[in-house]
């Protein structure tokens, strides 16, 4: 029997991507052992999946390093086939170099992939055109193929109960938070935008609990009736939620991805980055809302930061309302 170990230890939104990495090895490899090891607090996404037998987790914030060596241990102990790492950070490298694997997996900007066995070109830039689970995805290609495997989520039965309640109308959600300031729709824009929205749609609003005390000013300035959700659904739970809105409205971050993994209708807002980094909506149903017009200013960054560099946040502050009803009103 095969054993493949997958490593991907960042953001939420990061691990779902690599879950098309599974998608594909079990296709390829059905009486696999897959395993997948990422950061504590991202476990619950990958609860009851059908094909990851064993989750491992990096306890990054509680004694990082000394998680990082039983973790090191373990992995050694299992004896991997293969063991494949989506991430170009040292630690991860360390884990896969020493891991004792019959193949270590990775790209050639982790500082440890001279130890690796096979290094594979990291390609990223807006010239490049290539979506991160396409990126992730030639890691395995030697011994799968070229096809393109999108990632998946797979709520319970339990979760899709638990969200039953909110499904007796016409609904939408809106993830309205985002870790990085430039990333995130601004609050206003978010009031402005339900404000239009028909009465006979339910609008959701869904987070994480620290998005709470955001969630709650959208709910409490808004005319018409909004329901606040967050801190109150599981990961898996909102992606339950989301996979039967009549439009999921996201930012670049997590829940666009939620909704990649249950191809569930997304629009994506954004705002100083750009889909050309590869980061998209991978729905059948997806949609993307930006400026305009090009500013010189944007993207600034990968990842976005704290604020506006200028100090105009124009590549946010210029969508309109009307792109975001646009789309809305297409599905009526």
């Amino acid at each position: 029997m095969q054993k493949f170990l997958i490593i991907q230890t960042a953001f939420i939104g990061d691990v779902v991507l690599a879950t098309a990495l599974a998608e594909k090895l079990h296709a390829f490899y059905p009486g696999a052992q897959i395993d997948f090891l990422l950061r504590k607090g991202n476990e619950n996404l990958l609860k009851g999946h059908p094909f990851i037998q064993q989750v491992m987790i990096w306890d990054k914030k509680n004694g990082k390093y000394k998680s990082l060596w039983k973790l090191l241990l373990q992995i050694r102990k299992r004896k991997y086939d293969k063991v494949i790492n989506v991430q170009r950070y040292g630690a991860t490298g360390f884990l896969t170099a020493f891991s004792g694997a019959g193949q270590r997996i990775g790209f050639d900007k982790n500082p440890f992939s001279f130890f690796f066995d096979k290094r594979i070109r990291h390609q990223m830039g807006t010239g490049m055109h290539l979506h991160e689970i396409e990126r992730n995805l030639l890691l395995i290609k030697d011994f799968t193929d070229t096809c393109i495997y999108k990632p998946r989520l797979y709520p319970t039965a339990e979760d899709y109960v638990s969200v039953k309640q909110f499904k007796n109308s016409r609904y939408i959600c809106i993830a309205p938070a985002s870790v990085w300031f430039t990333k995130q729709f601004p609050t206003e824009k978010w009031i402005s935008f339900i404000n239009k929205i028909e009465s006979e749609i339910s609008v959701y609003l869904i987070g994480a609990p620290g998005e709470k005390s955001l969630c709650s000013d959208i709910a409490r300035n808004a005319v018409r009736d909004v329901v606040d959700l967050s801190g109150q659904l599981s990961f898996l739970q909102s992606a339950a939620l989301m996979k039967d809105a009549v439009m999921n409205y996201v930012n670049d971050s997590a829940p666009m991805h939620f909704a990649s993994a249950m191809n569930a209708p997304v629009t994506a807002v954004y705002c100083s980055t750009v889909p050309a980094f590869g980061y998209g909506p991978l729905s059948d149903n997806s949609n993307i809302v930006e400026i305009k017009d090009s500013l010189p200013c944007r993207p600034c960054g990968l990842h976005g930061y704290k604020a506006c560099p200028l100090q105009h946040f124009k590549c946010a502050m210029n969508i309109s309302d009307e792109q975001l009803l646009k789309l809305l009103n297409s599905e009526n």
